[in-house]
């Protein structure tokens, strides 16, 4: 009888790195060098066994045959798809010699790192993003795509962007989930949402679409995109109309609730209903059913701030609990996001006061503008991505391809597949995935920090973002000991500076998170704000914000009347683009990707399905369309082709396509040749959600 030579199974623990309010912790099981299973880990208190449908597969993602294995250089035109393979010493040497004649004639600052989201690590995202190129003097990059308008909005208002834990909303009676879509993208929010529920909680959904998450609730309101300002400004004017407010607690608490209130004349229901597109009297409902419910939380995510009203739709959400007193209540107040407990330490992060003068900044949300000169200072010369896929993600992505186009643009990009970004570069680098390399995560949703080691070996010759970073620096010629440490190293130097300043992290170490692998943040059991304790200069909540005034932007909340032409200024007389005719083009997160990333797997797409573009019967009817036909979606910027979905998930007037589709699986666009590249009212965010299209059968294009 022969004996079976059987390998031992490790089991090695880690974070899931993606960009998800969730940070899960995992297990992967490993033979002899190989990872043969992946799973959620049942210990880790917020992930409690189970991963969302993403990540479940993540093993097709890390042995996916289209992997990128050894550096590649460009063979023929840019796009052709025409490589050579070369060796890591001849790509650096490459990029080296590129990077100094681009120094010698415009500085360093015509060098642009650009990325993202792709892993939300402190080593391989944070540290990698900053400690070498602030060392080089590399122009700098705005991180403005996601919240950044929300975040500023939440940080002027209460101070910090302070969440309760996901299990107090069992203790909420009313439960506004706005502008957000968590059943999608915080999954491990909705079995506590769920409890909630079933122990008596109402639960409202305000969104344009009945998403996943508006299906399974008790009212769902659909406002016109944008306008979500509006409408908390008009549930503000109705609270105070009907003395609904809590005027001892406002004047105790807050700062401007005189100014805020004579504002509110200005918001009607009369008025905020042609303004939201809403009835007068579900307005009234709304603002009835919240003044008279406690604790009542309102939860938010990014998708609010992604319009032209943003900031200002966010700071009025973070007025209604203020009205009420919600604020410091266990289950009330505000949910949306933990990331105020802990900030790493920027200069442990970064060391930039032992590096060049900052230089000029560019935000990322105009990356094809800058490529095509639309930047302060020196022309962009040299590109460097990593961690992102832009020609997908970013908006006006024509600008994008065609300013990577230019023969003069030496562009790089690092990383695990031949993304449509990479189709341009001069250099493609393979980069690893989270089971090959060491990180450590903090979340968003949550106050656990949790380490991950390095499963396996890195496939052939991937790279992490950090070991990229410590090449290019030794290449370059600089010697500081704090770009070449080991990811160890840096965890272990940045915990302790952050540590240093911030009592949450006095019991958290390296040595610990290896035992452990996820640790609790050391925090006080009270609710956020409790006792009225707020982070801003004046303790209170600041309705009126005197920082805000400073930087030019209105002190109080407001909205305006700001719409997106559709990029047709100067083509009127295109019968295209009566703008009687148009609708607004909605790009929410799928439910199989995060973002662009995992968007290349086999099982996810099929799960997705092929692109498509949701539209109301009433908008289909009016332009022929049925439901199935194939569809172009344009506007003075660009057009991508889609199927239609005519449904009343969506509101007349409106569209929706989901984002995250690689261009080059879907027929070479999608539906960021459309979005603009406009910023919004606050902090250089994004302006995904305020694009005019036209919708029309594929065969009435005009050519």
């Amino acid at each position: 009888m022969t004996e079976l030579n059987l390998q031992p199974r490790q089991l090695i623990h880690g974070a899931c790195p993606h960009d998800c309010p969730d940070t899960c912790g995992v297990i992967t099981e490993v033979v002899d060098g190989r990872a043969v299973d992946f799973y959620a880990d049942p210990e880790h208190p917020v992930t409690q066994g189970w991963l969302c449908a993403k990540v479940r597969p993540y093993l097709d993602h890390v042995y996916h045959p289209e992997r990128l294995r050894y550096p590649m250089q460009r063979a023929g035109g840019k796009g052709s798809g025409q490589w050579r393979r070369i060796s890591w010493e001849e790509a650096l040497q490459t990029i080296g010699d590129r990077w100094q004649t681009i120094i010698a004639e415009y500085g360093a600052e015509a060098i642009l790192p650009y990325s993202y989201s792709g892993t939300l690590g402190l080593v391989q995202m944070d540290v990698s993003s900053a400690r070498f190129w602030n060392r080089l003097g590399a122009g700098r990059l705005q991180r403005s795509i996601c919240g950044a308008a929300a975040e500023q909005a939440v940080e002027m208002t209460l101070g910090a962007r302070l969440s309760q834990p996901y299990e107090d909303v069992l203790h909420s009676r009313l439960v506004i989930i706005w502008g957000h879509n968590p059943i999608s993208t915080a999954p491990h929010f909705m079995p506590h949402l769920r409890n909630a529920q079933r122990n008596g909680a109402k639960l409202v959904v305000i969104d344009p679409r009945r998403t996943r998450t508006a299906r399974g609730a008790d009212w769902h309101l659909a406002p016109i995109p944008g306008t979500d300002g509006a409408l908390a400004l008009g549930m503000a004017h109705i609270l105070a109309r009907e003395g609904w407010h809590d005027e001892a607690w406002l004047r105790e608490n807050t700062v401007g609730w005189p100014q805020l209130r004579e504002r509110l004349a200005d918001y009607p229901p009369e008025r905020v209903a042609c303004i939201t597109g809403l009835a007068q009297e579900d307005i009234l409902e709304l603002a009835k059913l919240y003044a008279g419910t406690r604790p009542a939380l309102i939860k938010i995510a990014d998708g609010i701030n992604r319009n032209l009203n943003g900031g200002q739709s966010v700071r009025a959400v973070c007025a209604l609990p203020a009205i009420t007193a919600q604020y410091g209540l266990r289950g009330g107040g505000l949910a949306y996001s933990s990331s105020g407990y802990l900030q790493w330490d920027e200069g442990a992060v970064g060391h930039a006061a032992e590096c060049p003068s900052p230089s000029r900044m560019v935000n990322m949300n105009r990356l094809g503008a800058a490529l095509l000169g639309d930047v302060h200072g020196a022309p962009i010369k040299s590109l460097f991505v990593f961690g992102a896929n832009p020609v997908a993600s970013a908006p006006n992505a024509s600008k994008i391809v065609e300013g990577l186009q230019r023969e003069d643009l030496f562009t790089v990009v690092h990383e695990l597949f031949l993304t449509d970004t990479a189709t341009y570069a001069d250099i493609v680098l393979p980069a690893t995935s989270q089971l090959e390399q060491v990180d450590l995560h903090k979340a968003y949703g949550h106050t656990l920090i949790t380490y991950n080691r390095a499963a396996i070996p890195p496939l052939e010759e991937a790279r992490s973002n950090w070991d990229v970073m410590r090449a290019l620096a030794a290449t370059m010629g600089f010697d500081e000991p704090w770009l070449q440490q080991s990811a160890d190293e840096v965890i272990e130097e940045v915990l302790a500076a952050t540590a240093a300043r911030n009592p949450a992290l006095c019991d958290v170490t390296l040595e610990r998170l290896r035992i452990e692998n996820s640790v609790p943040l050391s925090l006080p059991a009270d609710p956020p704000f409790a006792g009225g304790q707020f982070r801003t200069p004046s303790g209170k909540v600041e309705l009126y914000c005197q920082a805000l005034a400073d930087l030019g932007v209105d002190p109080l909340p407001a909205w305006r009347d700001r719409e997106d032409d559709g990029g047709v200024s100067g083509a009127q007389s295109d019968a295209r683009f009566a703008p009687e005719s148009s609708l607004c083009l909605i790009t929410g997160a799928a439910h199989q990707f995060v973002s662009s990333s995992l968007a290349n797997q086999a099982s996810l797409l099929k799960r997705e399905g092929e692109p498509f573009l949701e539209i109301h019967p009433a908008d289909a009817t009016a332009r022929q369309i049925e439901d199935g036909d194939s569809v172009v979606v344009e506007n003075g910027r660009g057009w991508f082709e889609v199927r239609a979905v005519v449904t009343d998930g969506v509101r007349p007037g409106v569209a929706v396509s989901p984002k995250g589709r690689w261009p080059r699986r879907s027929g070479g666009r999608n539906a960021n040749w459309t979005t603009p590249d406009a910023l919004a009212d606050m902090a250089g965010q994004s302006t995904f959600h305020s694009n005019r299209v036209w919708v029309r059968r594929v065969d009435e294009r005009s050519s």
